[in-house]
C-alpha cells in the first residue's frame, strides 16, 4: 500500500477511514512477520511508511471526533474541558466584560444623586 496523504483521509468517512485503518494495520503485522521470518529489505523499510500512516488515520479520525464533538456542544451551556479553548490560566480566570462593568447598589445611588457637573 502506498503512503497515506492526510488531505485524502479528510475527504473519507468514518468508516471508510475505520476500514482503512484495519488494511494498514493488517499490514504492517504481515510485514513484521516477514521481519521475523528474514524478509527482504524493501519489505522491512516500508514498516516505517505503514507505521505513519496509521498514526495519520487515528489523528485525522480524532480530529473528525473533536470537530463533531464542538458542534454538539456548541449551543449547550457547558463544555468539557479539553474542547474549551486553553489561553492561560489567568485570562481564563479573569473577570468578563459584563462583570468587570457591573457597579455596586452604592455606587449605582451615588452616581444617581451626586452625578457629574456640567459647566459653560
Amino acid at each position: 500500500m502506498v503512503r497515506v496523504k492526510a488531505p485524502t483521509l479528510r475527504a473519507n468517512t468514518k468508516d471508510e477511514l475505520v476500514k482503512q485503518l484495519e488494511e494498514l494495520k493488517t499490514e504492517l503485522s504481515t510485514l513484521q512477520v516477514q521481519k521475523v521470518t528474514g524478509g527482504a529489505t524493501n519489505k522491512l523499510s516500508k514498516i516505517k511508511d505503514v507505521r505513519k500512516s496509521i498514526a495519520r488515520c487515528h489523528t485525522i479520525h480524532r480530529q473528525k471526533q473533536r470537530e463533531n464533538l464542538r458542534k454538539f456542544y456548541l449551543k449547550k451551556k457547558y463544555m468539557p474541558l479539553d474542547l474549551r479553548p486553553k489561553k492561560t490560566r489567568a485570562i481564563r480566570r479573569a473577570l468578563t466584560k459584563n462583570e468587570a462593568g457591573r457597579k455596586t447598589l452604592k455606587q449605582r445611588k451615588k452616581d444617581t444623586h451626586f452625578s457629574q457637573r456640567v459647566y459653560a
